[in-house]
């Protein structure tokens, strides 16, 4: 970090752990990187492999193209499906295509998968508490026969939804949701339904858990928080209405020049954070940035330490 004169005013950065890179986004990452080395350039990957845009530039430069439909893919390359999972129908094209083809989905997103076909095999009408759009919802919706889903978006659609039997219903969640308001909407259903069955361990992924958990220990000793990730980030939004139902005002950048310094002004302790798709180097550049303004006292938050790795598709295991 460059010297700052001792001029400047101080700030203390509150720096919250664990931050950043989950193992489905790292995986995802090292997927497309590992195909470019086993296939040569170009590699398609259908979709932002995750969502951040300084991510997917780099992968770019080194030979990924990026589409959002499986028709812009030439034959005869191969494709990667992203971390946010597709639905059925987008690999079994691949196959009569005859496209090779390497699925990055995260794991805890399968898993989610899994649960879904089990609940429909089992006659259970699924209510699916998710955002409208989002790629994991669109993914997990295209695992099932259509009208065997409902998606919740809000409390609101929970108390208002009518089934045609209420003893066989079940519930899944997006991977990156809150927990608050998710655990909310759970409460609403087990109390209209409470034959409801619910998925078997918690949806909602370790790494948005422990991220917000992180942020809440952060947000009631800061001024004000920083969240580093992209605005079509479902779990740095996430991140960002955290803090702010901490009673912090928070704001989402996706790199440092982003930095609002007026609204700096009367910030002496910032917290500072980071969604799972933004890589550590963007946080390093963010305290870069500060330091330029700022005499910096920089000190970590850690509310939880994270070893959890996935393994590779077969094939990509060694270089």
């Amino acid at each position: 970090m460059t010297e700052a004169p001792a001029s400047l005013p101080a700030i203390t950065l509150l720096i919250a752990a664990p931050r950043g890179f989950c193992a489905g986004v790292d995986r995802a990452i090292v997927i497309v990187e590992r195909a470019i080395e086993k296939y040569g350039a170009p590699v398609y990957v259908r979709h932002e492999i995750v969502h951040n845009k300084f991510v997917v530039d780099s992968l770019k430069a080194k030979g990924a193209v990026f589409v959002e439909e499986l028709d812009q893919v030439p034959d005869g390359v191969p494709v990667v499906f992203s971390a946010h999972g597709v639905p059925k129908a987008v690999p079994a094209k691949a196959e009569s295509r005859g496209l090779d083809y390497l699925d990055a989905t995260c794991p805890l997103v399968s898993k989610v998968h899994r649960q879904a076909e089990r609940q429909v095999e089992a006659g259970r009408h699924i209510l699916f508490i998710g955002h409208r759009g989002h790629p994991e919802v669109v993914g997990t919706f295209g695992q099932v026969p259509s009208g065997t889903m409902t998606l919740i978006e809000t409390v609101e659609d929970a108390e208002a939804f009518s089934p045609a039997d209420p003893d066989g219903l079940a519930f899944l969640t997006q991977t990156t949701l809150s927990v608050d308001d998710t655990a909310a909407i759970v409460a609403a259903l087990q109390r209209r339904f409470p034959a409801i069955t619910a998925p078997k361990g918690e949806d909602i992924c370790y790494a948005t858990s422990n991220r917000q958990t992180a942020v809440k220990a952060i947000a009631a000793q800061c001024d004000a928080v920083y969240v580093i990730g992209a605005p079509n980030s479902s779990n740095s939004l996430r991140l960002v209405e955290v803090s702010e139902r901490e009673g912090t005002p928070a704001r989402l950048i996706q790199r440092a020049d982003e930095i609002d310094f007026e609204w700096l002004a009367t910030v002496r302790t910032l917290g500072l954070t980071a969604g799972a798709s933004a890589p550590e180097i963007l946080v390093r550049e963010v305290v870069t940035r500060i330091g330029e303004r700022y005499q910096v006292e920089e000190r970590q938050v850690e509310t939880a330490r994270e070893t959890i790795a996935f393994k590779l598709p077969r094939g990509l295991e060694t270089r």
